[in-house]
């Protein structure tokens, strides 16, 4: 079931209905694997990412290039294939946002293991419906993440002329834009992985007692 949130700061706007996307189109070329099949406790990382996501938010689909549509880790799930130009997960997002124009898109990349239920509520709940975009920042660098994200339908067309101008980033995207930023409560949650080191210190972390 969809929760609708709005935030309380803007209570005459109305909240677009959340859905979730998870985002697996990467190459996967510093892990040397694909990253959405990585394992964990008997469940790929993709699997466990849209397991989360439908906890909080229907419908999710999952973000994929034409060339993975057939990919059986991918296709046992809703896709959304690329449509927009050029790289990267602004495609995916962008992309997204042109297949249901009417909805805000939680965007979350596939490789957060640590991602949990407390965080998403907090996302959700914290939700700026009046802006672009909501989103953590980083416990690391303080940059905004964009890809455990609440994306308003708004910002389809901030992010089409930023792109067109050439930018490519969502991180720079949303350091430019107007966006509310939340500190996580959970410093953890957004440590993503991306090489066979990273998996393999995650794996010891999650099988701790």
């Amino acid at each position: 079931m969809t929760r609708m949130y709005a935030n309380s700061d803007h209570p005459g706007v109305p909240a677009a209905r959340v859905h979730g996307l998870i985002l697996a189109g990467g190459s996967s070329s510093r892990m040397q694997r694909d990253k959405a099949a990585l394992q964990y406790r008997g469940k790929s990382q993709l699997d466990r990412a849209f397991e989360l996501a439908s906890r909080h938010v229907s419908p999710v689909f999952v973000s994929v290039r034409a060339a993975q549509t057939a990919d059986p880790t991918r296709a046992q799930h809703p896709l959304i294939v690329d449509s927009a130009a050029g790289e990267g997960p602004i495609v995916g997002i962008r992309s997204a946002l042109a297949a249901h124009p009417e909805a805000a898109w939680l965007v979350l990349a596939c490789d957060l293991p640590f991602l949990s239920d407390a965080a998403l509520s907090q996302l959700l709940r914290e939700r700026d419906v009046a802006g672009l975009a909501t989103a953590y920042r980083s416990a690391h660098d303080g940059l905004p993440e964009p890809l455990c994200a609440i994306w308003e339908p708004a910002a389809a067309a901030a992010l089409e002329s930023y792109q067109a101008g050439g930018g490519h980033c969502p991180r720079k995207f949303l350091i430019r834009h107007a966006v509310r930023l939340l500190e996580p409560l959970d410093r953890r949650a957004l440590d993503n992985i991306n090489t066979p080191e990273e998996y393999a210190q995650a794996l010891a972390t999650l099988d701790a007692p």
